[in-house]
């Protein structure tokens, strides 16, 4: 059985090969401030989903009621701090030429769609029960009076 901290694992580990690659590709093509791109948008990629998702699981485990809406509001809280992430870097001057801007932006998008095609492979391959199995023998108590003749 998969523990609940595998999946993040394994899309981290996957989103930092592809980064990897990334960098070596943009080092190889565009030089020191392409790979400082690709590097960096690897890592905020990880660092970003990597928290949202972990924060997700937490309360899916605490409050599975409450899972999906705050589901939805940790996407619109990454999409906000991917947002003033780059605003930052805008405003600090590192996409002028310490890092650049394509190999940092398409390492990010790189970065995301690896991210989400892991967590499809592992949520396909879950094994989640869709019913309650109920032993031999034992009544589920909606169905005791039903089954038990009350009236």
């Amino acid at each position: 059985m998969m523990t609940t901290a595998a999946p993040l694992r394994s899309a981290a580990l996957a989103v930092l090969a592809s980064g990897g690659v990334l960098v070596v590709v943009a080092a190889s093509l565009g030089g020191s401030a392409a790979a400082s791109g690709a590097l960096v948008g690897t890592l905020v990629a990880v660092a970003v989903f990597g928290l949202g998702a972990a924060a997700v699981q937490l309360v899916a485990r605490v409050m599975p009621a409450a899972s999906l809406l705050f589901a939805m509001v940790t996407y619109t809280f990454q999409v906000v701090v991917m947002a003033l992430f780059f605003v930052a870097l805008n405003r600090s001057g590192l996409l002028e030429g310490t890092l650049d801007r394509g190999w940092l932006g398409g390492a990010i998008i790189v970065g995301v769609l690896v991210w989400t095609s892991v967590h499809l492979v592992a949520a396909a391959n879950a094994r989640i029960p869709a019913f309650e199995q109920v032993p031999e023998g034992m009544v589920r108590r909606d169905q005791a009076n039903v089954e038990g003749g009350g009236k």
